[in-house]
């Protein structure tokens, strides 16, 4: 993978010479200057350099942004696919992009396979032709890492399509394009913009299928309003640094949980007992900012060890700079069955925590104090 993450320069405003993007709060522009942009929910001056910035990062041809994480989700797959079509996920990913595959795709037409947990399943699955292959390269909330790099020989083999959710990776430690990937997705709203004050999604690949993207964003209306891009832009700026101190802050935490009484598994693709480890070592650049834990103990447990916590917040969210827990079987894996749950192994007393930019030794006390209240 090529060294350091590529954080391009904005384009300044020639007229007022602007250092930073500036907000085009503006529903429309006047002709003829403005016919370039016409209308925000088509095109705006703000979220069209985030756009761009997205693609140069990812080292994509095109870029669109998005209302959220879950706009870039549905508008991409909804232009590559109709009914008809194949479309093949895995069972460990976010549960409303499950929602999205299993129950609407399927209503519409489109044949849905869903492969368990593993790379081994995973490939061996994508080897049937013509089909669009949606995973996370990083996967939400049990971080097995995908093969992306094999993943995507085998679909170039059989003239499938990957679409890459690359949020917990974020550009700094994986780019899914330059692994063979198609496209790339992300939610702009969790390390990318990085400060928990923003919804957004993005989106990234060649022009001829991003084209086709764009069109689809502009008829849904998943477009993403110029403030938001502002702050995504701005988050973008600190993405590096800040996850430098993530990934180091993660690697510690994670060792400190595998070694306490109160914890029955650590989840963290750094750590060597890991399943897909050695896969990490060879496809991502750092292993990221989100450690799953299960407490030992049942689900109130580890609902106490959540609240007990002084630092650390609880709340359904990750990637910003503050550090905060959720329980994934009640708050962002709620709507999956219990037969779900289990198929992947997301078991009643897991932890999902996303670390942040606090001093690592404050957090290890914290979660320290909070696991001896049980």
């Amino acid at each position: 993978m090529r060294e350091g993450t590529k954080i391009s320069r904005e384009t300044y405003d020639d007229e007022t010479g602007a250092i930073t993007t500036p907000i085009f709060q503006s529903t429309a522009f006047r002709f003829p200057k403005g016919e370039k942009y016409r209308y925000s929910r088509e095109v705006n001056p703000t979220t069209a350099e985030l756009a761009k910035k997205f693609a140069e990062i990812e080292g994509g041809e095109m870029g669109v942004a998005f209302s959220s994480g879950m706009g870039s989700i549905t508008t991409t797959l909804f232009s590559l696919l109709s009914p008809g079509s194949s479309l093949l996920v895995t069972m460990d990913m976010f549960g409303r992009s499950l929602r999205l595959a299993k129950d609407f795709l399927r209503n519409w037409g489109v044949k849905v396979d869903v492969s368990p947990p593993g790379n081994g399943n995973l490939l061996d699955m994508a080897k049937r032709p013509h089909t669009v292959v949606f995973v996370e390269s990083i996967t939400n909330p049990l971080l097995r890492v995908v093969d992306v790099e094999n993943l995507a020989k085998i679909c170039k083999e059989n003239g499938s399509i990957l679409v890459v959710d690359s949020t917990f990776a974020t550009p700094v430690n994986q780019k899914p394009l330059e692994l063979g990937a198609d496209v790339v997705v992300e939610s702009a709203s969790k390390f990318l913009a990085g400060h928990n004050d923003v919804i957004a999604g993005l989106s990234a690949g060649p022009a001829s299928i991003m084209t086709k993207v764009d069109q689809m964003r502009r008829t849904l209306g998943t477009s993403l309003e110029p403030f938001p891009a502002y702050l995504v832009l701005r988050g973008l700026k600190t993405l590096k640094v800040r996850m430098d101190v993530i990934n180091r802050n993660a690697m510690q935490v994670a060792e400190f949980l595998e070694d306490h009484p109160k914890v029955q598994r650590v989840y963290y693709p750094g750590l060597e007992s890991h399943p897909d480890h050695s896969v990490a070592r060879r496809v991502l650049k750092g292993y990221g900012g989100v450690v799953s834990f299960d407490v030992r103990g049942t689900a109130n447990d580890a609902l106490k060890v959540m609240q007990s916590l002084k630092i650390i917040i609880p709340a359904q969210s990750l990637g910003g700079v503050n550090s905060l827990i959720s329980h994934p079987p009640t708050m962002s894996h709620r709507t999956l069955t219990p037969e779900e749950r289990k198929a992947i192994g997301l078991n009643e007393g897991l932890l999902r925590l996303s670390v942040g930019i606090e001093d690592v030794e404050d957090l290890i006390e914290d979660l320290d104090q909070a696991l001896k209240s049980i």
